[in-house]
């Protein structure tokens, strides 16, 4: 699988595989246990100095550089990518933001490496091909003030080419959220691990195009991770298998339910169902429009929805909310699917409708729901957090289910505490049906036997996929027709309808 498959929207350079996301906290503590583990902090700021000037050469092989350097470890390795950048023969300007002797640490033996002159004031940007962003680190959790402000402003105001070091400066590596200001980078290197603010908005976007870099930190340094980028590798061995005589009773059997009012947003998620491999997709609808459904869909069951509809136990999984209405109807039914204990998706209104009283909702949920709500659906249950991770991170926690707080950044989290960021949705998905998609696509894999949280995980990267693969101009219903192409990438799968 190529990483453009991985990846999609989010331009990155990293190897494959499950790739843990680590706060700058976190790192902060790999970084403290690396010396007593055979990596000194020197030795791995010399590595992560000889990265950010490999970056610079690569992307910028002429003209002047300038490098702008904070008083910690981030200034650091500006400083080594310096002097690497002036022995190999580039015309290289240091401003530093601090007088040269408040170092400490490796910020000091990072200095004592640059052995050319200091600019007692910053030159204009413009005179440069690249200015390098040494200015602060990733752990940022309070406004930018004085003088750092002053200068990231400027920068951001300049135009000027960006290569930051680890984050943008002013950007907060955990939350992606910006401390006051923050200048758009070209190219962002980071090293050992992605931070959730490196994929979090506004961060993702303030990075530009990332490259993580290896430098030699300890493996036992590693602190075992909680959060991670959502790719195959982390739920590919609990996609569903098909074997040679499975049939479609043996796949599993989904049921929709239907709405009134918004009949389309019902037969997106059925079809969805299907397409994420569910042998049998039927729908529950309200009689007065079952000839609406019923004509409309050739090879999904639609029945008139009758009050005994939980009582059907070859049901493997439901999905109630796209199109349901807001009434009473729609949340007692969303209580009585509840109450089976089979994984339930709730979606759109079957969310919305328990505003007001989320506890009677939360009592009634368990492992194997997943609710799917965007910003708003989630604010009228939840009390936001400052940032995205946290809140869907809270949310799922508070009401022991899957949690996927839906946006350009999806977040999926568990109640244990577990997460996943996506980062390959494209902004053509931002579309009146999609979601309706996505809550089928969960409910299809619930179907067939799949982790609620590895579920949800597929179903994001997949239906991201798909978009990708349409590409802009995209409604919801290609993202249907693309759903066999996207199996294909990957390979473990079954091939799917």
């Amino acid at each position: 699988m190529t990483l453009s498959a991985i990846y999609g929207y989010m331009p990155v350079s990293a190897p494959q595989g499950r790739q843990a996301l680590y706060t700058p906290s976190q790192c902060a503590r790999m970084d403290a246990a690396a010396p007593a583990l055979g990596a000194p902090v020197e030795q791995l700021m010399q590595a992560a100095g000889q990265a950010v000037a490999q970056a610079v050469q690569q992307h910028w092989p002429r003209g002047a550089v300038l490098f702008l350097c904070g008083a910690g470890n981030n200034g650091g390795d500006a400083l080594v990518a310096a002097s690497i950048l002036r022995d190999q023969g580039r015309d290289v300007s240091v401003y530093s933001l601090v007088d040269p002797s408040a170092r400490r640490g490796a910020a000091a033996w990072a200095q004592a490496q640059w052995n050319g002159p200091w600019e007692p004031r910053c030159p204009d940007f413009a005179g440069f091909a690249v200015v390098v962003d040494g200015l602060l680190g990733a752990g940022l959790d309070r406004p930018v003030q004085g003088e750092a402000a002053d200068l990231i402003r400027a920068l951001a105001a300049s135009g000027a080419p960006v290569c930051a070091i680890d984050v943008p400066s002013g950007l907060d590596g955990a939350t992606g959220l910006v401390r006051g200001v923050a200048a758009r980078a070209c190219v962002t290197v980071t090293f050992v691990r992605y931070k959730p603010g490196h994929l979090l908005y506004p961060g993702r976007d303030l990075c530009g195009r990332l490259e993580l870099v290896g430098i030699g930190m300890p493996a036992a340094a590693l602190e075992p991770p909680d959060t991670w980028l959502n790719e195959p590798a982390l739920w590919s061995a609990r996609l569903p298998r098909l074997a040679a005589d499975s049939h479609k009773y043996t796949r599993g059997h989904a049921l929709v339910i239907g709405g009134a009012r918004m009949t389309g947003a019902g037969r997106l998620a059925a079809r969805a169902a299907q397409r994420a491999g569910a042998g049998l997709v039927s729908m529950a609808v309200p009689e007065a429009v079952w000839s609406i459904y019923a004509a409309a869909l050739e090879s999904i069951m639609v029945a008139p929805l009758e009050a005994s509809v939980s009582r059907d136990e070859r049901i493997r999984a439901w999905l109630i909310g796209p199109g349901a209405g807001l009434g009473e109807d729609t949340r007692k039914l969303a209580l009585e699917l509840l109450a089976t204990g089979r994984p339930c998706v709730l979606d759109a209104d079957a969310i919305s409708c328990f505003a007001g009283r989320p506890q009677e909702l939360f009592q009634a949920l368990h492992g194997q729901c997943v609710l799917t709500p965007h910003a708003g659906e989630f604010a009228r249950l939840f009390d936001p957090a400052e940032d995205r991770l946290q809140s869907a991170r809270g949310a799922a926690r508070r009401c022991g289910a899957i949690v996927v707080l839906k946006g350009a950044d999806t977040v999926i989290a568990a109640p244990d505490g577990r997460a996943l960021i996506n980062a390959c949705a494209p902004p053509w998905l931002a579309t009146g049906g999609s979601g309706d998609v996505l809550a089928g696509l969960v409910c299809g894999l619930l179907a067939q036997g799949m982790p609620a949280f590895e579920a949800a995980g597929a179903a994001v990267w997949l239906h991201s996929q798909a978009a990708l693969h349409c590409g802009p101009g995209l409604i919801p219903e290609d993202l249907l027709q693309a759903m066999p192409a996207i199996w294909r990438l990957l390979p473990q799968a079954p091939s799917q309808g």
